[in-house]
């Protein structure tokens, strides 16, 4: 498989990438901005890997990654990128900060995935997988309003994109995983966190490479298995 990881080179996408290139039968590549080192790391521990560096607050950078996407012959696009969002209640964000979330967030997804549907349905084959969070599927943690706003964004245009494609035989499936410690959550006040861990379950909280599993079993799924979103949260929340 030909895959294309946005946002592959640190955290959650790291881990993602380095599952999906386990498998010698993928070709993954990866967009990635500021984490040059990791991006080299992994290009030089898999043979399978390519980094494409693409900031995506630079619209340019973002029409070149989807110029390129023309030659990798993609049959699977994972959606991860997401850069820092700010921890504060919803009455405090400046307007602006909405806009600008919504540019560097939204748009670079929407973009790369108008292209790799062209593609697919060219091929009548192609797989999204979209990362979302847990936070959809009760109250949004406080503080996170525009972080929960941008992920059922996105959960929305995941359902469009998996009705609109089906006939062209292409799934579109997210996966919503509860709260996990990556550099996205550095500001987290630690007592929060440990307030989480005594409540969880499991008594552990959600690590990448279990995120990264779920991601691995949707390359390999059924097109069948289309529209849904997986749900990462020890059934904290049933639905």
């Amino acid at each position: 498989m030909n895959i294309l990881i946005t946002g592959g080179a640190s955290g959650l996408g790291e881990a993602i990438t380095k599952r999906l290139a386990f498998d010698q039968g993928n070709n993954v590549f990866f967009s990635y901005n500021k984490s040059v080192e990791n991006a080299k790391a992994l290009e030089a521990s898999f043979s399978n890997v390519k980094a494409l560096k693409c900031d995506f607050s630079v619209p340019s950078d973002i029409e070149i990654l989807c110029g390129r996407m023309q030659e990798l012959n993609l049959q699977i696009l994972v959606n991860n990128a997401m850069t820092g969002f700010e921890q504060d209640y919803f009455h405090k964000l400046k307007p602006d900060y909405f806009i600008d979330s919504f540019q560097k967030n939204i748009f670079p997804a929407i973009r790369i995935t108008q292209t790799a549907l062209i593609h697919f349905r060219k091929n009548k084959f192609g797989k999204i997988i979209t990362i979302l969070s847990a936070a959809l599927i009760n109250k949004p943690p406080i503080g996170w309003s525009e972080y929960a706003a941008s992920k059922s964004y996105l959960l929305s245009l995941s359902k469009s994109w998996a009705a609109e494609n089906a006939g062209f035989n292409i799934s579109s499936n997210s996966i919503s995983p509860s709260f996990m410690q990556t550099s996205l959550t550095d500001n987290t006040d630690e007592r929060i966190v440990s307030e989480m861990i005594s409540k969880h379950p499991l008594k552990a909280l959600l690590k990448v490479e279990e995120v990264a599993e779920a991601i691995a079993f949707f390359v390999s799924a059924s097109q069948q298995i289309n529209g849904a979103n997986l749900i990462l949260n020890a059934a904290q929340n049933v639905v």
